[in-house]
């Protein structure tokens, strides 16, 4: 810290819950240059980004919303969602 001043964190919403959190905790779905929709768990990859708790339940309830294609601003096929589902899931069991 410079001079006394405290780095400002950033914050980003839930698409699924609504609540703010830094974004490190959060889990981010981007879609790249080429029009892929994939999880983003370092949140560095390039492209537009949509932020979700790492539950299966906000992710769940997101989706379902259809939030994740109108903050990504594209048409998310079923097999993608899926993909995605699964490699959540399969995060949230080796967290445990």
């Amino acid at each position: 810290m410079q001079n006394g001043k405290t780095r400002k964190i950033p914050e980003r919403r839930c698409l699924g819950c609504g609540e703010s959190f830094p974004k490190k905790e959060l889990l981010r779905v981007v879609r790249t240059a080429d029009g892929a929709v994939e999880l983003d768990f370092t949140g560095k990859k390039s492209g537009r980004g949509a932020y979700t708790c790492k539950k299966l339940s906000c992710f769940k309830k997101a989706r379902k919303a259809k939030r994740f294609e109108n903050n990504l601003e594209t048409t998310i096929p079923e097999q993608v969602y899926n993909a995605l589902e699964t490699e959540l899931t399969e995060y949230e069991q080796d967290k445990v």
